[in-house]
């Protein structure tokens, strides 16, 4: 992108002397390639009004020359996001409003990351379909996955970190960095009975490991997954079945970490073998343990924070990748919970149920 970076002052408005004197406004003007303008704007024009949404600046596009006109901090603002988002283009990356709007928010939180090189951070593609980081800490996220033996990913629903742990997983695979893949949840009840649904042990367990089954189906092609669950190259198992096991040479999960008991979170970390790597994710927030039994993944977040080479990875509703909703909903119980908690109410999903039950008995 070249810029012309001419700045010219725009006189401010005469105001009062008893009035706080206006900010002087400032002019910048910048010019992008040509065949950069419409997946810069995008169809309709839809990137650039998410732009106009997201910054305070004002914008005006002739041709490929784009002028912002506002405060001085609003311009060079807007003279950033704009760097970042013709960068991305120039990657071949889709530029859509929500990449406008995380990239937006990535320049202000003063995290310090580049947009562009959070955003089109391949990690895996198939079928021209590619998963990357959304957001800074999703980015962190993934890249302690690479540096470190066992990493916990600690947020709430939609922040993807069941997601893209399950893309690294395939993607070292696929290197060959292991020979295996190995996927895991406990069986815990979240309100049903497993004793009162129908069929067999493995049909009763089945409903658990299936998001597990969902996501290996987005990242590998289907006909595949069966020839490679019965050579036990991925394999996608109850908690209760690592038990005694050593697991060498394997990319292990653990998801909804937060329905295990501390007992239980101990027993899978020790499985760790040789040339293996684990990642751990959870939610402390929906924990559906019976009898108030205290979380192993709250547990291990107390005990393991000093040990090196384990990383915890804290990703929040600011990182939730689903509809924009999704992230004020767990905004929204979050403070209901914490009202809760100063009153005195109880902290655990299964608690909350019984208590439930019994006022209405």
């Amino acid at each position: 992108m070249s810029s012309a970076g001419s700045r010219t002052a725009i006189p401010a408005r005469t105001v009062d002397r008893q009035q706080r004197p206006a900010q002087r406004s400032v002019r910048s003007s910048m010019e992008i390639a040509p065949d950069a303008v419409l997946p810069l704007l995008g169809s309709t024009d839809e990137n650039l009004k998410a732009l106009e949404r997201a910054l305070d600046a004002d914008i005006h596009v002739r041709g490929n020359s784009i002028t912002l006109t506002g405060r001085v901090e609003d311009v060079a603002l807007a003279e950033r996001v704009l760097g970042e988002l013709v960068a991305l283009v120039g990657r071949g990356q889709l530029l859509t409003p929500d990449a406008v709007r995380r990239s937006v928010a990535m320049m202000t939180d003063g995290a310090g990351e580049s947009p562009a090189e959070v955003l089109s951070l391949d990690i895996l593609s198939r079928r021209g379909k590619t998963i990357r980081p959304k957001t800074v800490n999703q980015k962190r996220y993934v890249d302690a996955i690479d540096a470190n033996t066992v990493v916990f990913g600690i947020g709430p629903a939609g922040t993807g970190k069941t997601y893209l742990a399950m893309a690294k997983a395939v993607q070292a695979l696929q290197s060959k960095n292991v020979s295996r893949i190995i996927l895991t949840r406990p069986a815990v009840e979240a309100g049903e009975r497993l004793g009162f649904l129908p069929g067999t042990l493995h049909e009763k367990i089945d409903p658990y490991l299936r998001p597990l089954h969902d996501a290996l189906h987005d990242m590998m092609d289907p006909e595949a997954i069966p020839k490679l669950m019965q050579a036990g190259v991925i394999e996608v198992a109850p908690l209760a079945y690592m038990r005694g096991r050593t697991l060498n040479d394997a990319f292990i999960i653990l998801d909804e970490a937060q329905n295990t008991t501390a007992e239980q979170m101990k027993m899978f970390l020790t499985r760790l073998g040789f040339g293996s790597k684990i990642v751990v994710t959870g939610d402390i927030t929906q924990v559906d343990l019976p009898g108030g039994q205290r979380s192993g993944l709250r547990a291990a977040a107390e005990i393991l924070s000093d040990i090196d080479d384990i990383h915890f990875a804290e990703l929040t509703s600011a990182d939730v990748v689903r509809h924009r909703l999704v992230s004020e909903i767990v905004d929204a119980y979050d403070r209901f919970e914490s009202e809760r908690l100063d009153d005195g109410g109880l902290g655990n999903r299964a608690q909350r149920r019984a208590a439930a039950r019994s006022s209405r008995r």
